[in-house]
């Protein structure tokens, strides 16, 4: 079965591999989510930034999937 939970950090490099198999540079990524391309850089270069639902967008927009979230899991200490 497939990998169906992502950490947010992850969704970096999902937005970033979904947008190149869908064959559009980060150009056509910005006009089609109406950013700056600066943004859909920092979107896919840096995790670090809080830009979890322009990976979203992204991923919905150049995948079959739809990201729901975010999901909290409790571990016993």
């Amino acid at each position: 079965m497939p990998k169906t939970s992502f950490a947010e950090r992850e969704l970096v490099a999902l937005a970033k591999r979904f947008r190149k198999q869908a064959g559009k540079t980060r150009a056509q990524a910005a006009r089609d989510m109406a950013v700056s391309q600066t943004s859909i850089f920092n979107a896919e270069e840096t995790p670090e930034q809080g830009l979890t639902k322009l990976r979203a967008r992204m991923i919905e927009a150049y995948s079959p999937f739809k990201v729901v979230g975010p999901v909290f899991h409790l571990e016993r200490k």
